[in-house]
């Protein structure tokens, strides 16, 4: 339903996301940022005497999320790399807002950086039931999530039946409609079995 390509799109329309660092601490660290969905590729910039660029530097793995107004949420796990100088132009050009904060020729002190490549998810609480997928970009891997229901299920309908999104389809063994699925556990918790494990 969804591609990567969508995803990125999607995180580009949102456009103020939340992205997450580490400190020197390893402690974590989140900013609303302005993002820009440009000819493929996520960008940003900030300021180099910022904790939030030296993290940057010192780390490239950032965790990015945002929500549509109806209800998508985007979220990936992605790796930064410096963008060349004209691309703080060019979001100058697209968000003109920001000429305010750094007019003219203050906006030197600023850096672009490219989410280069990454992995993540869109979850769709907008649907009924919800709906979800997993998705990579930039030669990452996807990584897949949730429960699975193995060979020693017994088939007596308890995970159906707890299921909130009516999620797990009669069988032997039975099945968990993964892009249906909330992640919840509650499959796993409720089974006489100990039939359900995570992916």
């Amino acid at each position: 339903m969804y591609t990567a390509q969508d995803c990125m799109e999607l995180l580009g329309e949102i456009r103020s996301l939340s992205i997450a660092t580490v400190d020197e601490a390893g402690s974590p660290q989140v900013r609303i940022i302005d993002t820009l969905y440009y000819k493929g590729n996520l960008y940003f910039v900030t300021a180099r005497g910022k904790e939030f660029y030296h993290q940057l530097i010192a780390n490239s793995n950032i965790g990015i999320v945002g929500m549509t107004k109806d209800w998508r949420m985007i979220r990936i796990n992605a790796t930064i790399k410096p963008a060349p100088r004209e691309y703080v132009d060019i979001i100058f050009d697209h968000f003109k807002g920001i000429n305010d904060v750094y007019p003219g020729d203050k906006r030197r002190i600023l850096d672009a950086f490219c989410v280069q490549s990454g992995y993540g998810e869109l979850f769709d609480l907008g649907d009924t039931p919800i709906y979800r997928k997993s998705f990579a970009f930039g030669g990452a891997c996807a990584k897949e999530k949730g429960f699975l229901i193995t060979k020693d299920c017994i088939s007596c309908g308890t995970c159906a039946q707890s299921c909130p999104q009516d999620c797990i389809e009669e069988g032997t063994p039975y099945k968990i409609h993964q892009h249906n699925c909330l992640h919840c556990g509650l499959c796993r918790e409720v089974c006489p079995a100990g039939a359900v494990s995570i992916l």
